[in-house]
């Protein structure tokens, strides 16, 4: 028999391993399990200790945030356990976001969390306790195909649907992972955590970058790399110096406040060149984007990617921002190199960040993979 997880065999005959991060989504993910008959197992994982990030609004998997989670598996009657990565996350994804800046990348440390930390090594874990399946809060849905195997769809909450943080999870690793949030709201989990009388059901989302305590990404690069914020010039489109900067680490596409150059006209930053230190910038029109070249791509849509592209482009709808709906798009491979001619443009594409691929628009989309963007151009020609 296939129970609500869609796994054979009987709810009371299944481990389940919750990860539970001590927020409200986790904590109820863990409650319906457990309510269903499961046999839940809660791990917490310990990435980080910034002193003031223990207690501060909006942090996550920290001290605070670990008492929660063990609060809510005794209300609920499971057994606990605590991991400790922080070296592993250190390696994985710190040291990696502050590189990424350092090499004027806009980095999104979420997505390397989830690809080597959450459903990488919180995975073989476990498989380790002898779960059948590792289930998150993750605001995204996960659904049976027809022959085999499993697909990622966004989430029926489209603000909250997480799925452009999830591209990088392999078919392999779908088969094992269960979203049993994918279709809730957020007022409804948190209607689900008062009935559970869970202790977190009005707790405050994470947010920002988890691991940054001050809210200044800057601290963190210049305490694990001195020196990185070295001093350049500040140019426009044809090279001519308009001002001076601090460091490219300051910076990102698109950005316009702390430039303090003068003029009639508002500047953009338009690109970061790590090599020559510049900042270039330029009126508003020239961030508009077309054509980005992709590096790392992972494809979970059916058949091969390879194959798909054969003969010809492939029709796809992308999201270079988590915030933004998908847009129409077309996927290509010229000379081993993936790029996406985006049909209406984008505004502030920075190398570093994802571009997600879905098969549609909507909220029914399912996700076909997506890499990260090695480099932005304003047309095809450009590129």
């Amino acid at each position: 028999m296939l129970n609500s997880l869609e796994i054979e065999g009987r709810p009371e005959d299944t481990r389940v391993v919750v990860a539970m991060s001590g927020g409200v989504d986790s904590s109820v993910t863990a409650a319906l399990l457990k309510a269903e008959g499961y046999d839940v197992v809660g791990v917490t994982l310990q990435l980080y200790d910034h002193g003031a990030a223990t207690h501060r609004k909006g942090a996550c998997c920290a001290g605070q945030d670990i008492h929660d989670a063990r609060a809510v598996a005794d209300r609920i009657g499971i057994p606990h356990y605590v991991l400790d990565y922080e070296r592993r996350f250190q390696e994985a994804v710190i040291d990696r976001f502050a590189q990424s800046y350092i090499a004027g990348e806009t980095p999104v440390p979420c997505v390397d969390c989830n690809i080597a930390i959450k459903f990488h090594d919180l995975l073989g874990t476990a498989r380790e306790l002898g779960a059948k399946v590792l289930a998150t809060g993750h605001y995204v849905a996960s659904r049976a195909l027809a022959d085999r195997g499993r697909a990622l769809y966004r989430a029926r909450d489209e603000e909250r649907d997480q799925s452009y943080f999830l591209f990088g999870t392999t078919r392999e690793q779908l088969d094992l992972l269960r979203f049993p949030l994918g279709n809730l709201t957020k007022p409804e989990t948190r209607e689900l955590a008062r009935r559970f009388a869970l202790a977190v059901a009005d707790k405050h989302d994470s947010q920002d970058i988890c691991f940054v305590p001050s809210g200044r990404y800057t601290d963190v690069i210049e305490r694990l790399k001195p020196g990185a914020a070295q001093a350049g010039d500040i140019v426009d489109l044809h090279g001519n110096v308009l001002g001076q900067h601090d460091g490219i680490i300051h910076f990102t596409v698109g950005q316009r406040r702390g430039l303090k150059l003068a003029g009639p006209e508002p500047h953009y930053v338009i690109r970061l060149e790590a090599a020559t230190r510049r900042v270039v910038v330029g009126p508003r029109e020239a961030l508009r984007t077309h054509r980005i070249a992709l590096r790392d791509v992972n494809w979970i849509g059916d058949g091969a990617l390879d194959a798909a592209l054969d003969a010809g482009s492939l029709e796809v709808f992308v999201k270079v921002r988590s915030t933004r709906p998908p847009q129409a798009a077309l996927l290509s491979r010229r000379g081993g190199e993936y790029a996406v001619e985006l049909i209406a443009g984008e505004d502030g594409v920075s190398p570093g960040q994802a571009c997600v691929l879905y098969d549609r628009a909507d909220g029914q989309a399912r996700v076909l993979g997506g890499g990260f963007i090695k480099s932005a151009a304003a047309s095809a020609r450009a590129a």
